[in-house]
């Protein structure tokens, strides 16, 4: 059952990213700790939404999620039966929504919002019996982003052509966890919690001018982020000798996130915390080919009002990967995921005022995973 194990593991993560909930991407993976032997991998997903909708001027809003990729890599080193080490670097975060049109006659037209990020994680896992282990160690975030109010919606506030850049800064934190399994059933439950990550990020604001006024005043500072801390339980059971279930919930708090920069600009993150469901099946249909089918779920927020900069309002996605073993020491794993992305309407102001509204959209992603065995 081993062997199946491993499968699952990778297979669940090589579907590639969809949009999801607050600005996750890669849902801050750690599964390798748990795979047999000492190995080094590198990944890449790639994922193509389609959000489009309207404002309510009547004015039809085009695709506003560029395409985006994903890329990841690992060592995974075991000392002895007891004793694992891995490092782990992704890319978790980010943002890539931009609104066409002209600002003076659409709501959003020139509106962006563009966030990269880089993390990297070191793990130690002790395995204190056969059955329990314990896992931690510090993770390092690295982020930075640009964001442009534009449009009639924001004209009304004095803010359209706001425009702020948040320079590239690094934050530290920490991962925490525990894993209870039998081998033999291929049976483990794992709780892996990842801390807040305190950024303290360089601003430069480009402020519009009021009535009557000339040029367009330069402001400078410093932003306070917390990327926010998360919890994922998941656990995975073997039915018989081919044959895995595995699933998983994961809560984000992406309420925590603000970016509220040094000018009197309102907050520009409003988001709502995450909660991710996933649940799936993997099967070894040869000693060098195994699948594995999963759906996934995120619940919205009630009244569907979210950021412009982040238009969707939760989401469902099924995911097909499939793994085959090339050599005795190269396994090459590969997925598609489809996502259905929840209605949402975008909403500026306090009170929140939905100015568009985005329906029947989606985002279709594909990933890679090249792994070699060390040992």
């Amino acid at each position: 059952m081993q062997k199946l194990t491993s499968t699952a593991a990778v297979l669940a993560l090589s579907a590639g990213t969809a949009t999801a909930g607050g600005l996750d991407r890669s849902y801050t993976p750690i599964d390798q700790i748990f795979e047999q032997g000492s190995f080094a991998e590198v990944s890449y997903g790639f994922t193509m939404p389609d959000l489009t909708g309207v404002d309510f001027g009547g004015n039809a809003i085009g695709n506003v999620g560029n395409d985006f990729g994903v890329l990841g890599s690992a060592v995974k080193l075991d000392f002895g039966d007891r004793l694992t080490f891995a490092v782990i670097a992704d890319q978790p975060y980010g943002a890539d929504t931009v609104y066409g049109g002209n600002p003076a006659t659409t709501f959003l037209g020139g509106t962006f919002a563009k966030a990269d990020t880089a993390s990297l994680t070191a793990i130690l896992k002790y395995k204190i019996t056969d059955r329990f282990s314990v896992y931690g160690g510090p993770r390092a975030v690295k982020a930075d982003g640009t964001i442009r109010l534009s449009g009639q919606a924001y004209a009304a506030a004095g803010l359209s052509g706001y425009t702020v850049r948040f320079r590239s800064n690094n934050g530290t934190g920490y991962v925490i966890g525990a894993a209870y399994e039998i081998p033999e059933y291929a049976l483990r439950v794992s709780g892996t919690y990842h801390s807040a990550v305190d950024l303290r990020m360089g601003t430069v604001e480009n402020i519009p001018v009021t009535a009557g006024g000339t040029g367009t005043p330069v402001g400078t500072g410093i932003t306070n982020v917390e990327i926010p801390q998360s919890f994922e339980l998941a656990a995975q059971s073997g039915i018989n000798k081919n044959t895995l279930v595995f699933g998983s919930i994961r809560w984000a708090d992406w309420e925590a996130f603000t970016l509220n920069p040094p000018s009197p600009v309102p907050n520009l993150a409003q988001l709502d915390s995450v909660t991710t469901y996933e649940i799936g099946v993997g099967r070894r249909f040869s000693e060098r080919f195994s699948g594995s089918v999963a759906v996934s779920y995120e619940a919205g927020g009630s009244d569907s009002l979210v950021s412009p900069l982040a238009p969707t309002n939760g989401q469902t996605a099924i995911s097909v990967g499939g793994k085959y073993k090339v050599t005795d020491r190269i396994d090459i794993s590969g997925g598609v995921r489809y996502t259905w992305l929840g209605d949402a309407l975008p909403e500026i102001g306090t009170p929140d005022t939905p100015v568009g509204s985005f329906t029947n959209n989606n985002a279709v992603s594909v990933g890679l995973k090249v792994r070699v065995a060390l040992n």
